[in-house]
C-alpha cells in the first residue's frame, strides 16, 4: 500500500450527507475503522445526523448495502469499510478483487461516489498499521468521500 497521500482542500460540509457501511468481521479492527473514519467526518464539520452507518457481517456483504444506500437518492457519497486479513487460503484477495470491482460498479451504475475501504492486508500488524497506527486510514477515506460528495453534489442535484 502506497504511503504518498493527497492532500485534500476544504470542503463545504454543511449539507453533505454520508453513509458508511462497515463489516464487522474481524471485530476490534473493524470497530476502530468505522470509529476513526466517523471521527474523521466529525472534525471535517459533518454533522452527525448527516452520517448514517450500517453494520453488516463480512466484507463480502458491505456492496449488498453498499449498493442500496447509493441507489437511494439519499446520499452524496458512500463509505465501505471493512478489515480482511490473510489466512492459510486466497480467500482474502477473492474478497478484496470482487468486493473492488462491486464497489466500482455501483459507484457508476448509481452515480453515488463510493469509497472503497476495504483493507486487504496479509497479517494483523499491517491490519493495525491501517487501521490506529501511522498509516490509519480512516482520514484517508473521510476526505475522498467529502471530496466526491462534493464533486458529486456539483454534478448530479440542482
Amino acid at each position: 500500500m502506497s504511503q504518498s497521500r493527497f492532500n485534500y482542500n476544504p470542503v463545504d460540509t454543511s449539507s453533505i450527507r454520508i453513509a458508511l457501511v462497515g463489516a464487522s468481521y474481524n471485530p476490534e479492527l473493524a470497530d476502530a475503522l468505522v470509529g476513526t473514519t466517523c471521527e474523521a467526518l466529525a472534525l471535517k464539520g459533518v454533522i452527525a445526523d448527516n452520517v448514517e452507518v450500517v453494520r453488516v457481517p463480512g466484507s463480502f456483504e458491505v456492496p449488498v448495502v453498499a449498493s442500496e444506500m447509493a441507489n437511494s437518492g439519499v446520499f452524496h457519497a458512500v463509505i465501505a469499510l471493512g478489515v480482511v486479513v490473510a489466512g492459510d487460503t486466497s480467500h482474502h484477495e477473492q474478497i478484496g478483487l470482487t468486493t473492488a470491482q462491486a464497489l466500482s460498479n455501483i459507484s457508476i451504475t448509481s452515480r453515488t461516489p463510493v469509497i472503497n475501504g476495504i483493507l486487504v492486508v496479509n497479517n494483523v500488524d499491517q491490519a493495525n498499521e491501517r487501521v490506529t497506527g501511522s498509516q490509519s486510514r480512516g482520514q484517508e477515506f473521510a476526505d475522498a468521500a467529502l471530496h466526491m460528495a462534493t464533486l458529486n453534489m456539483n454534478w448530479t442535484r440542482s
